[in-house]
């Protein structure tokens, strides 16, 4: 890579900002680095001013009809896979994708393909999410007897993306299905795959105004959530604080995702599914396993866990066997720092000592880090670290639900049905996965965290002559 970064201020990639008219190269722009440090792209980056204009450009225009709608998420699909846009082809996109975020490149191409796969199918994945006694249409002949208007609650929404994976921008086209106009502030980790999204949609027929693509700063951030009516932010618990008391902004926390596993079950028999629920998807997604509980001697399983996990090879996010991210090191390093201050008092099998995989050049993959708790301790199994990172503790029916809040998805290992009724029950588990099946796990008819139409759409009353 040292040629790399000898040459990276030669041939940076443009990215633009995409407003209501063309695209929009402001004089203020920030360069991208790769997690080895070299220049790759420029960012642009819009004021406030020009969100707030073009905000308000989104809110003039109507939505498109149902069917248009229809056909042209269809055709941006197949545009985002395989068209060039920006000068970029899919496997050039990918691969630049992959360099700034530090996601594996195999990791970063099934989620490109995986929000191709969630645009094309934004009309189905709203179906579940209707209630069987609404339309979507006024003129349905139903509701002349009196019934439901599935409606949208506003006009504009936005999108304050995450940076972990392409995988996040497969969710708000949704909105875009529903009529709603879409303004998406990507993350600086990987502004990539917004940008081609935005293009792709555009060329598949929607209108500039109902999709925009506006980086900004903070004050231009703040700006989208005032301007939009509804709005998405990704984040730490920081920002999960932050609006909290907002009803109109959808938060995409920390996952804290967690497997349990009762004592009438051989842990043995789901060693595979616990390692791939870590350490799929380069341990960085909110998805990915956060903790295991144990009902009996966690011990053995953590010893199990902590020997798969140090077998996988530290390699350049470009290898197509990666499997780890990477960063630049003094990052790495401080994450490994961080690590190790949250684990003290626990028992390190793969301690933050060993976290921090310098592969030259300026930057290092992240190791695996497996760490033993003596009790469930919930403070410390809901530490959420952007690899494969693992808590592992003891469970009993003593400790019930405590340790298992906070949790998006948590796969229950049990034959215990009573148990899954308690955790369906409890208001802080999004998800729960009852059986063999891996936190990552995804389908169009499960919500993520809710479904996003959930928040976006309400049912109106409607009868008419």
């Amino acid at each position: 890579m040292t040629g790399e970064r000898a040459g990276a201020a030669a041939d940076l990639v443009a990215i633009d900002a995409l407003g209501p008219g063309e695209q929009y190269r402001t004089r203020r722009r920030e360069v991208l680095l790769s997690t080895a440090g070299a220049a790759v792209a420029e960012l642009s980056i819009v004021p406030p001013l020009y969100v707030s204009r073009t905000l308000a450009a989104q809110r003039k225009a109507a939505p498109l009809p149902v069917g248009q709608r229809v056909a042209a998420l269809s055709a941006a699909a197949r545009i985002f896979t395989d068209g060039v846009i920006a000068g970029l082809d899919f496997e050039s996109y990918v691969a630049l994708a992959s360099r700034i975020s530090g996601l594996p490149i195999a990791v970063t191409r099934a989620g490109a393909r995986g929000v191709a796969d969630g645009v094309g199918g934004a009309f189905d994945a709203v179906r579940p999410a209707r209630p069987v006694g609404a339309t979507l249409d006024w003129r349905d002949e139903g509701t002349r007897r009196g019934g439901a208007v599935w409606a949208r609650r506003g006009e504009v929404f936005a999108v304050h993306a995450a940076g972990n994976g392409p995988g996040v921008h497969g969710l708000w086209p949704q909105a875009l299905a529903l009529g709603y106009r879409v303004a998406v502030r990507p993350s600086r980790r990987e502004p990539l795959t917004a940008h081609r999204l935005v293009h792709a949609l555009r060329q598949g027929g929607f209108r500039p105004e109902d999709a925009v693509y506006l980086p900004t700063d903070h004050a231009g951030a703040d700006e989208i959530i005032r301007a939009a009516d509804l709005a998405m932010v990704y984040g730490g618990q920081p920002v999960v604080d932050k609006y909290a008391g907002d009803p109109a902004v959808i938060v995409n926390g920390p996952g804290r995702s967690k497997i349990l596993i009762t004592a009438d079950q051989d842990w043995r028999e789901h060693l595979d599914l616990v390692v791939d629920s870590i350490a799929n998807l380069g341990g960085m997604a909110c998805v990915n396993t956060t903790a295991v509980l144990y009902q009996g001697d966690p011990a053995p399983l953590a010893r199990a866990i902590a020997e798969r996990l140090a077998a996988i090879e530290p390699l350049p996010t470009d290898d197509e066997r990666a499997i780890l991210p990477t960063r630049p090191v003094e990052d790495a390093r401080a994450l490994a720092a961080y690590l190790a201050a949250k684990a003290a008092g626990s028992s390190p099998l793969l301690g933050a000592d060993q976290v921090v995989a310098d592969l030259g050049d300026g930057y290092a993959a992240l190791r695996p880090a497996v760490h033993l708790l003596p009790a469930p301790d919930p403070d410390r199994l809901n530490v959420e670290l952007p690899f494969p990172c693992v808590w592992v503790a003891p469970w009993s029916p003593d400790a019930a639900i405590e340790p298992l809040r906070h949790s998006l998805v948590l796969t229950a290992l049990t034959g215990d049905e009573r148990l899954i009724d308690d955790l369906l029950a409890e208001p802080t588990i999004a998800n729960v996965y009852f059986g063999p099946h891996p936190t990552w796990y995804a389908a169009p008819g499960i919500p993520h965290d809710g479904f996003l139409a959930d928040a976006l759409m309400r049912n109106k009353g409607f009868i008419h002559r």
